[in-house]
């Protein structure tokens, strides 16, 4: 056998296993698949010019050359992922100004592990399920049991070879869940040889805070008083080290009717803590108009001791005994421990091919697979209020204490108890560890060709499985039952202090937690107290796909004003979501101390039966004064198994005067069905961020307050004494609110316009420019009311609706016990967006002196609504604003631009990336504040590559070369992290990289 057929041979029989693995997977998982579509679009270059010739790069399943839509996209090369540094994709995808960071890893509090990207930000804070992730135009499945949003953490940045942004609905391409637009990672498939390329890179910051506030200065002043909790970081810190290789190998036959390239990659990327960041060092409290303070959470070490009304204590270390508990100096510092970089390990493997089996059929294959591990460290665990009352002979408890807490010797001698909530940090057991682990494979299989004796008509016909497994263990937890069992000590007749579920039986186990003596804890007490929490889960998606594209200009459906004749396309698709999440009874019950309620399991698959159809028509080509008038449109049909049905569409149109101009606008109707988390998560209590309540009459955020609505006897109004007294308002800013699904949620829908022209001026070579108005108006959203919009809707607005779902404790509070506000999924009034996307580029060359490109990407936000009830009267605007009801900064202006010198040194490239972001406004309204206005803010990188052979080539960067720190603010609560936004600023200073590619 020769090895030319042996190569063949062996190449075609990769594809097919492929095939064979992905049959066998859509039968286990008794369903099938459907292809998302395909894309077929010519491949950009460098070059502005040729970039010119394809504005449009995703967003139809019609197969032409040098295709142009009416959707505007904007393209991401290979190039940048090199010159940006970057390991993980969804940091350079996130720099474009249309797209906004969800989860990644910078989230510590509230982490799901996986990495998503949010278009135009229109998820609110939320899952980011309105952008729609293809890998070569082939949806991506739920990223975790936790979060419906695809996970860029399976995508390895170096098999890359563009991404392609679509901003704007494309339901009627795509199917659903493109409300916002489209992100489509092409891959490289045709690669040839070996290739290993490696990264190194690690951030370095000098501690010398000078943006907004004086928050150095204020650590320095506790730390006189406190130093274990508060110290300032060393002047000079690097740390972040970010480590990865890739193996990439690629194989053509001889006949060149096919390829396989397979890869491998390993990534690591290590943790930064908040306490190595002078602007993180300490958890801000408050903010004024000069500076801000050191606030935390009154769970806090030694502890606090009250009954909310006769006593507030805490422990005197240097007496044993209690004294007032003081909020300004007492409260702890959960900065430091929390992770401002999540550490983690990825390993990803998997190939792509295709073979040519004959002149009407081509195999092809892809399979991905990524093992995935993190861990997202915050502050301790322990007793956050969660006992609500004390023994008076428990014999831990001095004299002196206990007659402080008003235990008379007759309640002593009956053993009553007394009211007392305890609020006390684990500061013996370290930080709360949210180990996570992903296991994650997507395997696609199909046919395409021309049909047989069937001239301009082609096919493609496939199927893809996917499937997510998570492993979760949640660390040094503290569980609510053994804390009120480690509380409630009594003495054994020995003068042995031992736990009453001793004596009775009913925990044998049980140690006492004595945290009325300081340092008597022990790590007995540790070990019963402390419990880890376990979920596991898998997502699974299966995709059937068939696609007919025809030419009908071959068979006489072509005007005679036209070179070229009607394209379409048809087909039909089914796909099934189908999710399991599995929780152990400490996450069920929410017996986790400092969970803030239950992680209950859930299990569901959402069944899509989709028809779809699409056409290209040109109307007049190549005539004096009309270069080029053409329309185009989509539909689609969607029926869901929950019972409803959708249809989206698309029509478009294309004007050139002259090859120098085009115009260019399109109408949507897109839509999102709500999916298996949306329709049924369980319904437990979790936290939501405030400044602080409307009904605290101290006003500690001086942003007002909800006056005489407040006063009453209803479940959501306190007493004027409660509304005097101080205690409605949570130190960490964090209050308690009912989520759940809703199995009556009904598909969301968005209209969308985009009015543009593209400008490739003859008597400029090289340059290009191009303006497009957005305008997205999404009803009967799928999200939330909101916590904070419904307490404003109450007590500022008078809305009965939302006083109901309102509930507080006793005491009046909504961050204590069973106080909450109840926000379950609901479909919301919408949400409304429009502005101006904007970019330029410019390639010229220099002679001697080499050759240069520049290019700008900008967005211009001119309205961001959101109307939370249904009532245009209630909407509120985000437009340059930031906080607990508009959540990351959506400033007014964004833009990244770069210049890019090819030297006249062989093989030498110098690159200048400047990045802008707005100033933003606390949604508040208060002006008062020295974080009122987060300023705008320049990042400067620099990058460059030399190829010093043809068989290896070097690159080196800084991003952020003046190490700019990041703006801070009173009101990130866990949208943010360590005082700001690391979604959007960069918060841990320089990033410096190196890499290295070699080819063989």
């Amino acid at each position: 056998m020769n090895g030319k057929s042996m190569k063949s041979r062996l190449l075609a029989s990769s594809v097919f296993a492929g095939a064979a693995f992905m049959a066998q997977a859509s039968m286990l998982a008794v369903a099938q698949e459907a292809d998302e579509a395909v894309d077929t679009v010519a491949t950009t270059t460098e070059d502005a010019t040729a970039r010119q010739e394809t504005v449009y790069v995703t967003g139809s399943r019609i197969a032409q050359p040098n295709m142009t839509t009416t959707s505007p996209v904007t393209s991401v090369s290979a190039n940048d992922v090199k010159l940006q540094g970057v390991t993980r994709v969804e940091d350079l995808v996130t720099q474009l100004p249309q797209a906004f960071a969800a989860q990644n890893s910078t989230v510590s509090n509230g982490a799901s592990g996986t990495a998503t990207v949010s278009l135009r930000n229109l998820d609110l804070g939320g899952s980011a399920t309105r952008t729609l992730v293809l890998v070569d135009g082939k949806r991506l499945p739920y990223g975790s049991p936790n979060d419906a949003a695809a996970d860029l953490n399976l995508i390895p940045g170096q098999m890359v070879e563009r991404v392609d942004v679509l901003t704007g609905g494309a339901s009627a391409v795509y199917g659903s869940d493109a409300i916002a637009g489209v992100v489509n990672f092409i891959m490289k498939d045709d690669f040839e040889g070996v290739q290993i390329d490696t990264q190194y890179g690690f951030y370095q910051h000098n501690n010398d805070y000078d943006t907004n506030g004086d928050l150095r200065d204020v650590i320095a002043q506790r730390a006189v008083g406190n130093p274990s909790q508060f110290a300032l970081p060393d002047d000079n810190v690097i740390d972040g080290y970010s480590k990865e290789i890739t193996a990439i190998m690629g194989i053509n036959t001889d006949d060149g009717r096919g390829n396989l390239t397979a890869w491998f990659g390993y990534r690591n990327n290590d943790a930064v803590l908040q306490g190595a960041r002078d602007y993180s060092a300490c958890a801000i409290g408050s903010a004024t108009a000069t500076g801000f303070t050191c606030g935390g959470s009154s769970t806090s070490f030694p502890g606090r001791f009250t009954d909310f009304d006769a006593f507030n204590y805490t422990i005197d270390p240097a007496t044993g005994e209690f004294r007032d508990f003081d909020g300004a100096t007492d409260q702890y510092n959960y900065g430091p421990l929390n992770f401002y970089q999540r550490p983690d390990e990825r390993y990803t493997a998997g190939f792509n091919g295709h073979y040519q089996i004959n002149d009407y059929a081509e195999a092809y294959t892809q399979f991905m697979f990524m093992d995935y591990q993190s861990n997202a460290q915050i502050a301790p665990s322990g007793n956050f209020f969660a006992t609500t009352s004390i023994n008076c002979d428990n014999p831990l408890i001095s004299a002196s204490q206990l007659a402080d807490i008003g235990c008379t010797a007759a309640n002593i001698a009956d053993g009553d108890s007394i009211g007392m909530y305890i609020a006390r940090r684990n500061v013996e057991g370290g930080g709360r560890q949210d180990h996570l682990g992903y296991q994650t494979y997507r395997g696609v299989a199909g046919l395409r060709g021309d049909l047989y004796k069937a001239p301009g008509w082609s096919y493609d016909v496939s199927a893809s499985f996917a499937q997510v497994t998570l492993s979760r263990s949640y660390r040094n937890e503290f569980s609510i039952t053994r804390l009120n069992r480690a509380l409630n000590v009594v003495d054994d007749g020995t003068g042995t202090a031992v736990c009453a579920s001793v004596l009775d039986g009913t925990d044998p186990n049980c140690v006492p937690w004595d945290i009325f003596t300081v340092g008597n804890v022990t790590p007995e007490a540790l070990g019963y107290l402390q419990v880890p929490l376990l979920q596991t889960g898998t997502t699974e998606q299966n995709i059937v796909s068939a696609v007919l594209t025809g030419d009908l200009g071959q068979y006489g459906f072509q005007l005679p004003s036209a070179n070229s004749g009607l394209q379409v396309a048809i087909g039909a698709e089914y796909r099934r979501d189908a999710l399991e999440s599995i929780t152990d009874n400490s996450f069920a019950t929410g017996d986790g101390a400092g969970q803030g309620g239950p992680t209950i399991g859930l299990s569901g698959a959402v069944d899509s039966y989709d028809m779809f159809a699409e056409f290209q028509m040109p109307l007049i080509e190549g005539k004096p004064g009309v270069e080029l008038l053409s329309i185009e449109g989509a539909y689609r049909y969607s029926d869901y198994s929950t019972g409803i049905s959708a249809d989206s569409y698309k029509i478009g149109g294309d004007y050139a005067p002259t090859s120098d101009i085009r115009f260019r606008a399109s109408f949507q109707k897109a839509v999102r069905a709500p999916n298996v988390i949306d329709l049924f998560q369980a319904q437990g209590f979790n936290l939501f961020d405030l400044d602080d309540d409307l009904c605290d009459f101290t006003d500690p955020a001086a942003d007002g307050t909800g006056g005489a609505a407040c006063i009453g006897t209803n479940p959501w109004q306190v007493t004027q004494a409660q509304a005097d007294g101080g205690a409605l308002g949570s130190p960490a800013g964090q209050y308690n609110y009912l989520q759940g699904g809703n199995p009556d949620l009904q598909p969301e829908e968005a209209e969308t316009l985009t009015i543009g022209f593209v400008a490739t001026p003859t008597f400029l070579p090289g340059f290009s420019a191009s303006v497009d108005y957005y305008n997205i108006d999404i009803t009967d959203a799928i999200s939330t009311v909101g916590s904070s919009v419904t307490m404003q809707l109450c007590y500022l607005q008078g809305d009965l609706d939302a006083c109901q779902r309102i509930q507080r404790n006793a005491n009046g509070q909504l961050w204590v016990g069973t106080g909450n506000v109840v926000d379950l999924n609901v479909n919301i009034g919408g949400v409304e967006t429009s502005g101006f996307d904007i970019s330029a580029a410019y390639g010229f060359d220099m002679g001697k002196y080499g050759s240069m490109n520049l290019s700008m990407n900008g967005t211009l936000l001119d309205s961001f609504d959101v109307d939370p009830v249904g009532n245009a009267a209630y909407a509120y605007d985000c437009v340059g604003k930031y906080g607990n009801d508009c959540f990351t900064p959506t400033p007014e202006w964004r833009h990244r631009a770069r210049a890019s010198w090819v030297t006249p040194i062989d093989g030498l490239d110098l690159n200048a990336t400047w990045r802008y972001i707005g100033s933003a406004d606390l949604d508040t309204g208060v002006t008062n504040r020295v974080d009122s206005t987060l300023e705008e803010q320049n990042y400067i990188d620099l990058a460059g590559q030399w190829a010093a052979r043809d068989w290896v080539s070097f690159r080196f960067g800084v991003n952020n070369v003046l190490d700019d720190d990041p703006p801070l603010s009173a009101s990130t609560g866990t949208t943010g992290n360590g005082n700001t936004y690391p979604q959007t600023y960069d918060a841990m200073g320089r990033y410096f990289f190196v890499g290295a590619t070699f080819d063989f």
